[in-house]
This record gives C-alpha cells, structure tokens and sequence, in this order.
C-alpha cells in the first residue's frame, strides 16, 4: 500500500509499504477515502514545525476495513471520522479541560498516519471516542473537514464571544474561512480578512467579508477601525504562523479585545512588542492548539445539519499516488484553497 511520509527539506515521498497489522483486541483498520492537508503538514515539510508529531495527514475520513473484537460498536464497512490525538481524560490538565495539553494526546497517533492507503487507530484512541461514525449523508470530502473545523471551533469556544460582536480574520487560508463561516454561523457583525494572497483574498469575498491585502493595501487597518466607530475589532483571528500578521492584530483590535493565536508560528518565532501598551490596553492574547472529542462532535453536529457550506472550500483533489503534488499545490496556493488527497473505492 501506499503511505506519503517526510523526506528531508522540502520533500515528501509516496512509498510502497506493507499493511499495518492490529496488535491488539481493541485496534480498527480503516482504509483512507479522504484527507485534507493541513498547514501543519506544510510546516512539516517545509518549514520548522515546533510540535513532537511529524506524521503527514491529520485530517482523514474513511471506512473500517477491519475491528478487533473489543472495538465494540465498529464493524466492517462503517463511515468514520478518526481524530490521530486523544486525551486520557482523567489527568489533572483534563480534569481542567485543557484536553490537548494532557501528555497522552500528543503520545497517541494512528499508524502509520493520515496519508496512507490504510491505517490502524489504536485501541486508546478507539475506546476514548477518536473514532466516530460518520452521520448518514455526510460526505468522505465533508468529513475530512471535520478535524479543522473541531479546532477553530476549539478557538471561538475560548475567545468568550457575543453576538454581534465585529472579527478580523488575518490569514485567508482554509483555516482562515472556515473561522469566517463560523463567524456568519454565530451571528457576528462586521467580518473583515486580511492576507498576501489575492487569490485567497478574492475567493474570500464570496462571503461577504470585506478583504485586504495586507502588504498593498497600507491604511486597511485604519479602515477597520474607521469601520467599527473608531474602536478596532473586539476578536482578531490570527489564522496564520506570520508574527508580522500577529503584530498587526494588536493595532485592529479594541481595548480589552481578544486577540486569538491560531496559525502555527515556525519553531523559534519571536516579536518584540511594547508590554506596557499589552498592559494599559487589556488585550488578551489567547492561543489555541488543536482540538478535543468534544469539539469534534460539535463540528461534525454543524456539518450535518448543513449550517456550514464547507465543501466550497475544497479547490483541488489529488489521488495519494500524487501526494507530493498535492502537497506543492497546498503550499503554493496559487489557485488553491483546500487541497484534499484520495483513494479508490
């Protein structure tokens, strides 16, 4: 079978390899029908990323192939969502809620990983809800979106927000839009995206937010905040690693605002900001770092009841013999929102 895997700077490869094999009672072999590629993978490749995991393909949705007698409620055949982390959900950070800093989730992972022909969850992940059946009418494309989505829902969950309240989303990315879409989901007012990429920026406007190219348009800060009676935004989005982006927020954002790290900065990314003007604003800078079960049951809740068109953000589809185009597609997303790799029936 195939599986695509890392291969030194900038490079991935297609390899040819055996099955995994089920090792214990509670294991499921599932076969990959679809996997978005994340921004994530493409640190991985290309960039320096700062997390443990350097598996490729976080996000896959597919069929059971196989269940070991103790995965009980899985058999053969079934549709499922599979999320590659899971918590213990009695350590001291889970009874706290903070799911994904417990020290099991960055430990658990399926095997090999995401982009491969198949793959095992093991039977942590499959007794501690990471496998999920897929709701009927659900697509394998729409459940591929469901690890993304879970984590900008994770985000907007933290940032407290009301209604009405007016957003900046830096980063028009996939990421980027699915948090535009939420936006219009939960009633926000005034949406505003910024990016490099005027591609991304005009495939934005479809939703109705106003786009800025944040190297062309200078004054587009001063626009936002002439738009929100002179106060700024009260969430700035921050859906890309660029500390370039993240410094910008600050300025777009309202006193006592909320400012929301969720693009993944490279490894060793550092600023230099004025913390008394941290201090006398009140800003709160929020990270968030992937999701848990129970955001992935909410967004997997949102897309079934189609309260969000998620699937007009997938621009490409690449079969994993081509991963590596797939991957350069995603990368330099000339044309491409949401790139999304394959198998055959």
């Amino acid at each position: 079978m195939k599986a695509v895997f890392v291969k030194g700077n900038s490079a991935v490869s297609v390899d040819d390899i055996n099955a995994p094999q089920m090792t214990s009672d509670g294991d499921v072999l599932v076969k990959m029908r679809a996997c978005g590629l994340c921004g994530s993978d493409l640190e991985k490749v290309y960039g320096e990323y700062g997390m443990s995991s350097g598996r490729l393909g976080h996000e896959p949705a597919g069929e059971v192939v196989a269940a070991g007698r103790n995965a009980k409620g899985f058999a053969p055949g079934d549709r499922v969502f599979i999320h590659h982390h899971v918590p213990c959900y009695s350590c001291h950070y889970c009874l706290h809620g903070d799911y994904t800093m417990c020290t099991e989730y960055q430990r658990s992972n399926i095997t090999p990983c995401g982009l491969a022909e198949q793959f095992i969850v093991p039977e942590w992940n499959v007794s501690r809800g990471g496998l999920i059946k897929l709701p009927q009418g659900m697509t394998f494309d729409e459940a591929s979106l469901v690890e993304p989505l879970a984590c900008c829902i994770r985000a907007w969950n933290k940032c407290n927000f009301q209604k009405g309240d007016d957003i900046a989303v830096l980063g028009a990315g996939p990421a980027g839009l699915m948090h535009v879409l939420l936006a219009r989901a939960f009633g926000t007012g005034k949406v505003f995206v910024s990016d490099i990429n005027d591609f991304r920026l005009k495939f934005a406007e479809r939703y109705g937010v106003q786009a800025f190219n944040s190297i062309t348009a200078k004054d587009f800060i001063q626009k936002i905040k002439e738009q929100t009676g002179g106060r700024g935004v009260d969430i700035a989005m921050v859906a890309t690693g660029s500390t370039k982006a993240l410094l910008q927020s600050f300025d777009m954002t309202r006193k006592a605002g909320k400012i929301m790290l969720f693009g993944v900065p490279p490894k060793g990314s550092d600023m230099s900001y004025d913390m008394s003007k941290l201090y006398s604003s009140e800003h709160s800078l929020i990270p968030s770092y992937a999701a848990s079960e129970v955001e992935t049951n909410q967004a997997i809740r949102l897309i079934a009841e189609r309260r969000l068109d998620l699937a007009s953000l997938i621009t490409h589809r690449f079969d994993i013999k081509d991963a590596a185009d797939a991957i350069k597609c995603a990368h330099d997303a000339k044309d491409a929102m949401k790139v999304v790799v394959t198998t055959g029936p």
